[in-house]
């Protein structure tokens, strides 16, 4: 019982080696053994393998399902008043009357949005091309052959028993490290020493805590990053967003008080760096949010403000409409798009489906997480321009980037109905294309009078 004690504490100092001097403390410095970056061509390799062979099972094999594709529905191309003044015209009406048949568009496009709408589909997990040999999937394409049922199963142990408690273990140094460092620094006095020292804490957990997730994230056009007193805004796909743009510079964050292991690590954090949180009886106020961030932003030596206008996550795949709250504050704001690569895990939290607990779970447990970050020139408001402009502007140049669907949809339809000002807009443009006929009809008849 001794020796099996003795090799116990043996093996687990050895872990705890391993994990302090060949990843925490170079993470803590901003450097890389390779190993991640090897392990990520590795897997790369393998899943390519995996779709040859898989392709192969479906022709030995005609009762294996084939993928679906990507959309049901083809869709015409065009907005409201092209289709309904190109279907108008094709029926030959004289003027701008209303013709009972211009009903069946709008059932045709109410057909369209129950069977696969363009909204509902960005809160699930985004569809993948071939199977990454992970459970993400309703295919048991782990059946097709032995050796792909072999490489299943040493990939489940390696994720499940090597990698995980490998990623529990980082993730509880960093976040120890958090909740100690910030602490400490809290009880310095207000001064440059003090936030040099609040940066370089916040900085160092964040980089442990990305090495826990096993990230490989690559920053593009760097000299665009966001600067002290700017507003850093980016899309949303997952909580894990704010570690991702965290690793590269700190930020202000902004967001609700949480009770529990969040509240304390809220708390911790805002004596040693100047964080924006709210009580929840303040954030319905939206002129009191905006006085605040306001307020931190006209002081020019105080960190980026880390913003998502989304307002909720979206799957990888779209950006939705950004919220104007975040484009009146004022200042300079510095857009950042983030694409994750959904062939090594599914970055996307489904806070509908998933706890913030199961959700943490299912991403340590996938292969590994790879993600772009694009900084984008910053941009400020132009004459003429309000602010719902402004943040559409800024979207569009986020999703043009990133290499996202660029959706008008507001992302609190996860939850809540459509709005009316949505129904009513509707019935503006086919009101438009109703006097807009009207107007020509009666261009012609003028000529044909005169002639």
């Amino acid at each position: 019982m001794e020796d099996l004690w003795t090799v116990a504490v043996a093996v687990f100092q050895l872990w705890i080696f391993v994990v302090v001097f060949f990843i925490t403390l170079p993470a803590m410095f901003g450097l890389s053994l390779g190993v991640t970056s090897v392990y990520i061509q590795i897997l790369v390799k393998l899943l390519e393998w995996a779709t040859i062979r898989i392709q192969r099972g479906r022709e030995e094999q005609p009762s294996v399902p084939a993928p679906l594709p990507n959309g049901i529905i083809e869709r015409a191309e065009g907005s409201m008043e092209e289709e309904m003044e190109q279907l108008r015209r094709s029926r030959s009406l004289e003027g701008g009357e209303f013709a009972l048949s211009d009903a069946l568009y709008f059932c045709k496009k109410g057909l369209e949005s129950i069977v696969d709408d363009q909204v509902t589909q960005r809160f699930s997990s985004e569809e993948l091309a071939s199977w990454n040999l992970l459970t993400r999937t309703n295919q048991n394409f782990r059946y097709i052959s032995l050796r792909l049922t072999i490489f299943w199963g040493i990939g489940v142990f390696v994720r499940y028993c090597v990698l995980f408690p490998l990623r529990i273990t980082l993730a509880i140094i960093g976040l120890s490290w958090l909740v100690i460092g910030t602490t400490l620094v809290g009880f310095l006095p207000e001064n440059s020493v003090k936030y040099w020292l609040s940066e370089v804490v916040h900085l160092t957990c964040y980089r442990i805590c990305a090495r826990a997730l096993s990230a490989t994230i690559r920053y593009h056009n760097k000299e665009n990053r966001p600067q002290k007193g700017g507003i850093c805004v980016a899309n949303h796909t997952t909580p894990i967003d704010v570690v991702i743009l965290a690793n590269d510079g700190c930020y202000a964050m902004v967001g609700q008080i949480h009770g529990g292991l969040m509240g304390v690590i809220q708390r911790s954090m805002v004596r040693s760096c100047p964080h924006v949180w709210f009580e929840r009886s303040e954030m319905k106020d939206r002129h009191a949010v905006t006085s605040r961030l306001r307020a931190h932003v006209a002081a020019k030596t105080k960190l980026p403000i880390l913003i998502f206008p989304e307002g909720t996550c979206i799957n990888n795949t779209s950006v939705m409409m950004f919220k104007k709250g975040s484009f009146e504050i004022g200042g300079t704001i510095h857009p950042v798009a983030i694409k994750y690569d959904p062939r090594l895990g599914d970055a996307f939290w489904n806070s509908s489906k998933y706890n913030m607990v199961s959700y943490l779970l299912r991403t340590m447990t996938s292969w590994a997480i790879v993600v772009n970050v694009w900084y984008l020139p910053p941009m400020t408001i132009q004459d003429g321009e309000d602010a719902v402009q402004f943040a559409n502007r800024v979207k569009s140049a986020v999703a043009c980037r990133g290499g996202l669907l660029d959706l008008a949809w507001d992302g609190s339809l996860k939850r809540g109905k459509v709005k009316d000002a949505y129904k009513e807009e509707q019935q503006k443009m086919y009101s438009r294309v109703i006097v807009r006929q009207n107007s020509i009809s009666a261009t012609h008849t003028r000529r044909d009078d005169q002639s």
